[in-house]
């Protein structure tokens, strides 16, 4: 990823967060947490890394993205609908009564929503249907997943894993959001996860772990992960869960929280300090 690619992906990743803040504001409160936390993955894949086609979603030949975690449904929706899937006055009516935009990620109402997730778990088995079902079909396809670190103390998700292994369905590139918070208090609390990677590696994976907000590293190991062709990939995302604003950022009560009209006053604020940063830093 050149600079001035890397420059268009932060800009981009730091649209997608005011987007989330100006939608969850509009609802009164929403899963912003889990949210924020993968923003730059969701900026670097949609950006340019998946071969994806805005006009036609349901393309064939398309790389597929399900979000596992699928409470992450509202910085998705930012990203479809920046990148031209739908309107972004679409966004204001996320999660209200006759929305295209549910709480949870559903592909029967949301142009560009590869797979309906909310269900933790469920979303890594449906990935591995996909990779196979594309492997099977011939088609030069990425499947990418995204899931969330306290999802994966789900066992349902290790079955999946052992089975992409088994499988070697290389075409696999899955994404943990190790933000270390999940609803109940911090994973090391609740049930620690102890070495991801390690697990991952015992299952038949290619294995990497990186800044999951330095979008260059995201870049990097992507394409570490497909430079080898023989094992399904996990990059796991060092990650702060709220991450855009002081409001939000590392707190676990972030995982679902109101945001009035001060607060998101506040976060766009922010947010435009940084755009100015990241902007400064190229003129410098």
């Amino acid at each position: 990823m050149n600079n001035q690619k890397v420059l268009e992906t932060r800009i981009f990743a730091n649209s997608i967060r005011q987007e989330v803040f100006k939608a969850i504001s509009n609802l009164g409160s929403g899963h912003i947490g889990g949210s924020l936390s993968i923003v730059d993955v969701l900026a670097v894949l949609y950006n340019g890394e998946m071969k994806i086609d805005p006009q036609n979603p349901k393309w064939e030949e398309r790389d597929w993205l399900v979000v596992s975690k699928g409470h992450a449904g509202p910085s998705v929706y930012a990203a479809l609908a920046l990148k031209g899937y739908f309107d972004k006055e679409m966004l204001k009516t996320l999660n209200k009564p006759g929305t295209n935009l549910p709480s949870h990620c559903d592909m029967n109402k949301t142009p560009g929503i590869d797979m309906t997730t909310g269900s933790l778990g469920q979303g890594a088995s449906s990935a591995m249907g996909i990779a196979l079902g594309n492997k099977m079909k011939g088609l030069d396809a990425y499947t990418y997943l995204i899931l969330g670190d306290g999802e994966i103390q789900e066992g349902q998700v290790w079955e999946a894993a052992l089975f992409a292994g088994h499988r070697k369905l290389s075409k696999i590139i899955a994404f943990v959001d190790y933000n270390k918070c999940q609803i109940d208090g911090y994973i090391h609390e609740v049930c620690d996860l102890t070495d991801i990677g390690a697990k991952f590696s015992e299952f038949g994976w290619y294995s990497q772990e990186i800044d999951g907000h330095n979008v260059q590293e995201i870049s990097r190991a992507i394409h570490n992960s497909k430079a080898q062709n023989e094992k399904p990939s996990i990059i796991i995302l060092n990650t702060i869960k709220g991450k855009g604003a002081c409001l939000t950022a590392g707190k676990i009560g972030s995982h679902s929280m109101a945001i009035n009209e001060e607060q998101l006053d506040q976060a766009l604020s922010e947010l435009e300090i940084e755009l100015a940063e990241i902007k400064g830093g190229e003129k410098k």
